[in-house]
């Protein structure tokens, strides 16, 4: 399974090479890494400095990379705000970053982030991650795509919300959730690692 693992993460450095872009991308993070670039600050829709640190709750913190316009994010909508219930109740922090610099100037500039983030309702951190800075410190490739810290920072699930990105309520495995409960009661999570399925993130262009 890991020699598959880095295989795959081995073609995606390779396909960004090949389509031009810069590239700094890491590997997606191992279970058990510790949260990259904690102290990193990022510009929040409310207008102030956040870092991963200062989004943190006492039991973990919850990372998604996401964005305002993919099909797959539309479709994950009511499963991303139930995410920011589910960690709220356990004590998880949240944070969702957008990470398409390519875009930064079109439907993910900073002024439509934030109104994005109203029209969602969002009551947890939506941050611009400057030059992909973060997506590329994760190996975070897609929108959605999930990353689960338990409290002492350590990395204890990534992937995809669900078993099924297109239908929710044919969901048989909620892997997100799952996980973030297991890591506030102090358990084991049982599926750790999962493939995100999700529209490329959109780094700068050499």
């Amino acid at each position: 399974m890991k020699k598959i693992m880095l295989f795959s993460s081995a073609a995606v450095v390779i396909g960004l090479i090949a389509t031009g872009f810069k590239l700094t991308v890491n590997p997606e993070l191992e279970i058990g890494t510790s949260m990259p670039n904690a102290e990193l600050k990022m510009m929040d829709v409310s207008g102030k400095e956040v870092s991963l640190n200062d989004a943190k709750g006492e039991n973990g913190l919850l990372v998604i990379f996401s964005c305002n316009t993919c099909p797959y994010v539309k479709l994950s909508e009511s499963r991303i705000k139930e995410m920011g219930t589910v960690t709220k109740q356990n004590k998880v922090g949240m944070i969702v970053i957008n990470s398409n610099e390519a875009q930064r100037s079109e439907e993910d500039s900073f002024e439509a982030m934030k109104s994005y983030a109203k029209t969602q309702g969002y009551a947890w951190s939506y941050v611009v991650d400057k030059n992909s800075n973060l997506a590329n410190a994760f190996g975070a490739t897609r929108t959605p795509h999930c990353f689960l810290f338990d409290k002492t920072g350590k990395l204890v699930y990534r992937g995809a919300i669900d078993d099924n990105i297109k239908e929710p309520n044919d969901a048989k495995e909620h892997y997100l959730k799952d996980a973030v409960v297991a890591v506030a009661t102090g358990k084991a999570v049982k599926t750790n690692s999962t493939k995100s399925v999700g529209c490329s993130i959109k780094r700068i262009e050499e």
